[in-house]
């Protein structure tokens, strides 16, 4: 099944680490992938720190991974911004993945938006900026999720993500959020286009059933699925999708390379 991969995207959260905590061999396992020439990309629904900061967190655990390496939503969000020649976004999000916006130029503004971002804000969810939100919609602003992921695993347990309020906003303006994080094919075209690579020949590797791994198949990659992070057997089973290999985790694609 591995023989015909030549690259492999992969999952962060939950994948090669959990919480603060470098996952048990996922380090080696990327230098031996590295050692034996496959081409491999970071793609996380990620959205709370800007790409730097991805880079910079991980390599306090010990990894060695290049800015460039990481696709997060913001980066096809900033593509999806530019292609329409509109530049006004009023973002919802938290941490400093808003320099990500800064630095190509998109102007955060509080009114007259052209679009409305959402990502995963933690406490910013407040009831002001989605009502904010919500009249900016009205308005004729776009509405772009960054990701629509359900819930996150942290160090203290599980954690709602951006997708519920993202529902809650589509469910009150009546307009649909464009998705540009996984499980949207275009995400997934992102990262392997950078790699200069056919979705036949890619696996994704990562903890989520549907985002990952459902989301990787539907674009003709193979998805592989891991049991650390997020992984939970009973939602693998209600979500109608099989992986393509299980693992227990990414240390374990050693013997498969």
């Amino acid at each position: 099944m591995m023989s015909r991969i030549s690259a492999f995207l992969m999952d962060l959260d939950g994948v090669l680490y959990v919480g603060r905590n470098p996952v048990p061999g996922a380090r080696e396992c990327l230098e031996l992938m590295e050692e034996k020439g496959y081409s491999f990309r970071f793609i996380s629904n990620s959205t709370r720190r800007c790409r730097a900061s991805v880079a910079k967190r991980l390599s306090e655990m010990g990894y060695r991974i290049q800015p460039e390496r990481i696709f997060t939503p913001s980066v096809a969000a900033i593509e999806r911004i530019h292609r329409s020649g509109k530049r006004r976004c009023y973002l919802i999000s938290t941490g400093d993945v808003h320099r990500d916006f800064e630095d190509a130029g998109i102007a955060l503004v509080e009114d007259e938006a052209d679009f409305v971002v959402i990502g995963d804000a933690g406490s910013n969810f407040t009831y002001e900026r989605l009502n904010r939100a919500f009249n900016h919609v009205l308005e004729g602003a776009d509405m772009i999720a960054l990701e629509m992921d359900r819930y996150w695993r942290e160090s203290e347990g599980l954690v709602l993500s951006a997708g519920p309020f993202v529902a809650a906003l589509e469910y009150a303006t009546g307009k649909r959020a464009e998705l540009v994080g996984k499980p949207s094919p275009e995400f997934f075209s992102l990262a392997l286009n950078d790699m200069g690579v056919n979705p036949q020949d890619a696996a994704m590797i990562g903890d989520d059933i549907i985002t990952d791994v459902g989301g990787a198949q539907r674009v003709g990659m193979l998805g592989i699925l891991v049991r650390t992070g997020k992984y939970r057997p009973e939602h693998v089973e209600r979500s109608g999708v099989r992986p393509d290999c299980v693992l227990d985790s990414i240390a374990d694609l050693a013997r498969w390379l």
